[in-house]
């Protein structure tokens, strides 16, 4: 499916080890380089673009990821109920097919746009800008994108948001920072979900996922968080009040870059 969108185009290092040492080795040529820079620089122009319509509504536009199954629709359905009385909320929805997630949070009394990919494992800044010609952002003080399910394609493609938030489920193992480092390296907010489960899943250790976070140089947060708990909600729920007072008061929000790609969305040889 990597191939619809070009994310198939590495610019990293592949190994293939054998356990007794690396087996075979090899870097991206200058072409592969060529394109995905090119299809990224498209993409980040009009994410710059997708960015300067939230600012200017002053709308908070948080980029959810994670692997699929690990709540991030739950997530988004305990965060209407806590806050959606007082913060305008809206969703864009992303799925290989169905309309599953978007009927979820519609029925919550929360405006959601579903996109369907198809066969392309992430979205991308030009699927959410379509997307926001549906919704009116004048009505709107945050807007949730939650992503594909996927711990690796979503993390190339800036969308416009300010922020990158990636759930790890206790159901998934502690290793998975360590694992997909791209994604956990981008994200601003790292929210361990399922908490109610960490008995059941013993051995997932929080802390232990943490201290892969941190092998990656990235100090973000990391929260224990779950849906079904008031308590585990709080440091979430107060991460965006946080982060919606901060906006209001003319700060600069961006999220973080992803590893591999300058400071103009080019990806470095």
């Amino acid at each position: 499916m990597c191939n619809e969108c070009g994310c198939a185009v590495g610019t990293g290092k592949v190994e293939v080890r054998d356990g007794q040492g690396i087996g075979t080795s090899s870097q991206p040529d200058a072409g592969s380089v060529e394109v995905l820079t090119g299809i990224l620089h498209q993409n980040d122009h009009q994410a710059a673009h997708n960015r300067a319509h939230f600012d200017g509504h002053e709308v908070l536009a948080i980029n959810l990821m994670s692997s699929p199954g690990s709540g991030k629709t739950r997530l988004l359905e305990a965060t209407i109920d806590a806050i959606g009385d007082r913060v305008r909320i809206a969703v864009i929805e992303g799925d290989l097919e169905t309309e599953t997630d978007a009927l979820r949070i519609r029925a919550k009394g929360v405006p959601a746009v579903q996109i369907t990919t198809g066969q392309t494992c992430h979205l991308d800044a030009h699927m959410v800008h379509d997307a926001l010609h549906l919704l009116d952002l004048a009505q709107v003080d945050l807007l949730f994108i939650e992503n594909v399910g996927n711990l690796v394609c979503p993390a190339g493609f800036d969308l416009g948001q300010h922020a990158n938030v990636t759930l790890l489920s206790a159901a998934e193992g502690d290793d998975k920072p360590a694992k997909y480092p791209v994604m956990f390296r981008a994200a601003d907010l790292v929210l361990l979900s399922k908490a109610d489960l960490f008995p059941v899943f013993d051995d997932f250790l929080p802390a232990r996922a943490t201290g892969h976070v941190r092998a990656l140089a990235n100090d973000a947060e990391v929260f224990s968080v779950s849906a079904r708990q008031a308590d585990l909600l709080a440091p979430w729920l107060d991460w965006l009040d946080g982060r919606l007072s901060s906006l209001h008061s003319g700060a600069v929000l961006r999220p973080r870059l992803v590893q591999g790609r300058t400071n103009h969305g080019h990806v470095a040889p």
